[in-house]
Parts: C-alpha cells; sequence; structure tokens
C-alpha cells in the first residue's frame, strides 16, 4: 500500500472513531471511492449494529451490519419488501416529479418485486444458469479469456480492467443476450452510467440518460425479432416468450428486466476480476500460495468475491414492525442491508479482515445475498473466475500493479473504473 493510502487509511480510522454516532454517513460515497469504508462499519459492528440514520440525501434509513441480522433481513420477504412499490432496492429518493405509474410492479425488474410476480419471473430467465447451459458454456468462456490474455502487452503498463475485466464480461453479456458482438462494450458501459453517482450538472445527467436510452433502444429490435420464437435461448427470447415477462405493448417493462440483466451480468464478475488482482497484489503470500497450488481457486475464488463484496447493500422496506438486536424497525421505514460489512463480521467469519485463498469456509459469506432474492448467476460468476484466473496462473508468473485504483463512483456497487498494471517481459 502507498504510503498515502496509509495516511487516507490512518485518518479515516482516527475520523470513524471519533464521530459520534449520531453524525454517522456510512453511505458516503467518498468511502467508497477511497475506499475508507472499513473502520466505519467496524465501529458500527461493535457499538450499534442496528443503526439509524435520520438524515441523509437519501432521507432517514437503518443500516444492519453485522452478518446474521443481514442474512435475517434478506431472507424475511414477507415482512420485509423489496418492491418498487415500496421503494425498490436502493436507498436513492425517485426523482421530483416522479409519475406514480413509474413504481408500478408492471414497469419494474423482477429484482425489485415481492412473490408471486417475483419467482415467475425469475423462473423466466434461469434456464440459461442451469448446470447443463453452464457447462456448455464453460469452453467458450476459456477460449476467450485465452485469447485475451495472449494479446495482452507483455512489458509495458496496460489497465487491467479495461483490457481483461470489461473485456471479458462485455464478452460474456453478448452471448447471453445475443447481443450484436461488436457493440458489446456499451453493456458494462450502461451499468456504469447508471450506477454511478449523481451527475456533477443537469447537462451531464441529461446526456448520461441519452447514452443510456441509446443502448435500450438497441434492445427493442432484437426483441421484436425474437418474440414469438419459443426455440431461442438466449435471455431475450427468453424473457420475450414468457407470457411473465413479455412485455406487452409497454417496452418500459421488458427494458427493466434487461436492465437488471446488464447489471447483474456485468458487475459481480467484472469487479470481482479486478479485486481478486488487487487482494493478491496486496497479500503476496496469498498470492505465491496460489501460483503454487493453482487447485486452490476453488476456495480462492469465493474468497474473492467475499474479500470485493463487489455489491456494497441491497435496501428493504418493513411491510410491519421488526425487530433487529433488541430495535424496533417500524412499518414503511427502509432499511441498508449491508454485505460489504457483514463479510468482514469478525464475530461470524474467522480472520474476517485477512485475505486467505484456503480458507476453510470459502463460502460462508453475505456476497450474493439470501433467501428468494439471492444472485441467480452466482454459479457463472463464480465460474468465469475460476476460469480468468486459471488461465491468468497458467501464463504470467505474475501480473504487477502498478498504479493506485481507480473506483466506481457508487456507494451501491463496489467496483473500478481502472488499474494499473504490467507484466514483467
Amino acid at each position: 500500500m502507498a504510503d498515502g493510502n496509509v495516511d487516507l487509511a490512518a485518518k479515516a480510522r482516527a475520523e470513524a472513531y471519533s464521530t459520534p454516532l449520531d453524525k454517522f454517513r456510512v453511505h458516503d460515497i467518498g468511502h467508497f471511492t477511497n475506499d475508507t469504508l472499513w473502520p466505519w462499519f467496524e465501529r458500527l459492528r461493535a457499538e450499534d449494529p442496528v443503526h439509524y440514520t435520520a438524515e441523509s440525501e437519501y432521507g432517514p434509513y437503518w443500516s444492519l451490519t453485522r452478518y446474521n441480522d443481514v442474512v435475517a433481513a434478506d431472507g424475511d420477504h414477507a415482512r420485509l419488501s423489496s418492491s418498487s412499490v415500496h421503494g425498490g432496492i436502493t436507498l436513492f429518493l425517485p426523482p421530483e416529479g416522479s409519475p406514480p405509474e413509474a413504481f408500478s410492479e408492471d414497469r419494474t425488474p423482477f429484482i425489485s418485486m415481492d412473490p408471486p410476480r417475483h419467482d415467475d419471473q425469475r423462473r423466466a430467465v434461469s434456464p440459461i444458469f442451469s448446470t447443463p447451459a453452464l457447462a456448455e458454456l464453460e469452453p467458450l468462456i476459456r477460449s476467450r479469456a485465452a485469447q485475451i490474455l495472449d494479446e495482452l502487452p507483455i512489458g509495458e503498463t496496460f489497465d487491467f480492467v479495461d483490457k481483461v475485466s470489461i473485456e471479458l464480461t462485455s464478452q460474456m453479456l453478448a452471448t447471453l443476450f445475443d447481443f450484436p458482438f461488436e457493440h458489446r462494450r456499451v453493456l458494462p458501459r450502461f451499468s456504469d452510467l447508471l450506477l454511478s453517482g449523481p451527475a456533477a450538472t443537469p447537462e451531464e445527467q441529461l446526456q448520461r440518460q441519452a447514452e443510456m436510452y441509446g443502448v435500450l433502444a438497441q434492445f427493442a429490435p432484437l426483441w421484436n425479432a425474437r418474440s414469438g420464437n419459443k426455440t431461442g435461448r438466449d435471455l431475450i427470447s427468453l424473457l420475450a416468450n414468457n407470457p411473465a415477462t413479455d412485455g406487452g405493448n409497454d417496452p418500459q417493462r421488458y427494458f427493466n428486466n434487461i436492465i437488471l440483466l446488464i447489471v447483474a451480468g456485468s458487475d459481480t464478475t467484472r469487479h470481482s476480476i479486478t479485486g481478486g488482482l488487487l487482494a493478491l497484489s496486496q497479500n503476496p503470500g496469498e498470492y505465491e500460495k496460489l501460483r503454487r497450488n493453482p487447485g486452490l481457486l476453488d476456495s480462492a475464488v469465493p474468497e474473492i468475491i467475499r474479500w470485493q463484496s463487489p455489491v456494497a447493500y441491497m435496501r428493504r422496506t418493513a411491510l410491519a414492525d421488526v425487530e433487529f438486536g433488541g430495535k424496533t424497525i417500524r412499518k414503511g421505514e427502509k432499511i441498508a442491508m449491508w454485505y460489504v460489512s457483514a463479510n468482514r463480521d469478525e464475530t461470524v467469519i474467522n480472520r474476517a479482515n485477512d485475505f486467505i485463498v484456503d480458507r476453510a469456509r470459502p463460502r460462508h459469506h453475505a456476497a450474493f445475498g439470501f433467501g428468494i432474492h439471492r444472485c441467480l448467476g452466482q454459479r457463472l460468476a463464480e465460474m468465469q473466475l475460476r476460469v480468468v484466473w486459471e488461465e491468468i496462473l497458467a501464463r504470467f508468473p505474475l501480473i504487477e500493479i502498478v498504479g493506485e485504483p481507480v473506483r466506481l463512483t457508487s456507494n451501491f456497487v463496489k467496483g473500478y473504473t481502472s488499474l494499473p498494471v504490467r507484466i514483467p517481459g
């Protein structure tokens, strides 16, 4: 870690432990872009694990920061709703003047629905994540990963996020959607535009929206062309030909599921590929252990995902009074389930602040969520990570990080926009 980062971490720790708990702003995007979130959550887990933020740009909300509370809340879909009708899955407040119909479950992705509609729509796309489908995809992922890695420059600085993480995941997304391959990189770009923090100016916000609408517009003819073709196995065909998800005459209905699948299909894998290299570089003993025994990837891959925690939190809204940690969360109040904190809960995960490639229980983490909303693409994400790291370890004794990572401006997805690296000649 560079000296500047050590100073930044020390300053963050001092600030976190001197700030009164009622002034805490764990959602502050600066904590995430500077990687200084850890002491804030550490203190909450120890002193106020069910924490109330009375005032913020998102309005008042509760934070659950311990593993067991997050698991319990995530599994309680009867009392804690993810439905857009009650506010959805993020803390963000709706834009001023938004019409009520914008929050109807008729016009939101299935992650922002409660049963039974959630279950019907999730079931529509599940075939593409089945064991036979993944077995069929793995050789393709491996060949593409091999080609990407074989084209990397040796002895020159390059951006690992751009050349490896984005390229691999954009190719995979294009395959899952059967999207025009030459336009594949607009898909992760869309995700970054959607999840980045507030635009600096109204003009920038309009530019973002125009770019995002331009990407979505490319899906309309694909959807129309595949409607009625019940033999198609790509995500668009599965959505277009299932009564639960076909959209009818309202394109916004299917666009929202497309948005969900772009984000979900991109972010876990993309940011965990980059986060894995960063973690290994910061823990050279673990990197060496993995180089000596690539078979440890079976445990190293879920450990990378735990360590990175690419989805920082999910929101729920209480449909009834509920109690956590002796505190009552009232009906209508919103809750942030901080996966990023649960994954560092020292009371549940042994040596939670250490990165260990041969961890005994590597899948004991919260990164994929729990209950009915547990990540549908979990096994695909793990398989992609395993394959890319098998191919990296087979080629390169070392990939050196030669500069600081630039992190995504988001407190919802914990990710990276660039990471300068060099492969020694």
